[in-house]
């Protein structure tokens, strides 16, 4: 029986993989078949396991958040942001997947998700007076937003370079304001 779930367990991943990369070359709307073929799986296997691309692209999500989570969970505000925001430029069907949700799945699932990621990085910069006063955890789906917009570079490079931009713009943004 653990044999069958680690096989699974395997193919989920296999799947999960071949997805990241196909939506990245091909964009969230690429035929399936093609997940398929990169992952060696059958089609019954795969909609086993995701019987909708909602779903495919859901696990997608959760894979990328419990990755940051693990890897960047105590991470300083902004090593986390900039965290944020290169993952959002090396998987770009997730940047779409945000685009996609509407403004009340935003405010639970995956947006109450990232501001949990973001509220003690968050807490302790504003505390130390790095982050204006203002900015709170439900804002962060916001700025993950903002920075999904990088994503318009026609290359890995150009992206890249607009994600350094973009997190200059943003840092000044949510800086702490002197007193006026």
């Amino acid at each position: 029986m653990t044999t069958l779930r680690s096989d699974a367990a395997l193919r989920r991943e296999q799947i999960l993989d071949a997805a990241d990369a196909v939506f990245a070359a091909h964009g969230i709307t690429a035929p399936l078949d093609l997940v398929v073929a990169q992952a060696g799986v059958g089609r019954a296997t795969l909609y086993r396991n995701f019987p909708e691309r909602a779903a495919l692209v859901e696990a997608l999500f959760d894979r990328a958040l419990a990755q940051l989570e693990l890897e960047h969970g105590g991470a300083d505000f902004f090593v986390l942001l900039e965290a944020v925001a290169l993952r959002i430029v090396a998987a770009p069907a997730l940047a779409d997947y945000w685009r996609a949700l509407d403004a009340v799945s935003t405010a639970r699932g995956p947006g109450e998700r990232i501001a949990r990621l973001f509220r003690a990085p968050l807490a302790k910069a504003v505390r130390s007076g790095s982050c204006r006063a203002d900015l709170k955890p439900a804002d962060m789906p916001l700025v993950c937003g903002m920075l999904g917009a990088t994503l318009r570079g026609s290359s890995p490079a150009r992206r890249r370079a607009l994600v350094k931009r973009t997190l200059d713009l943003l840092a000044a943004g949510v800086a702490a304001w002197p007193e006026r």
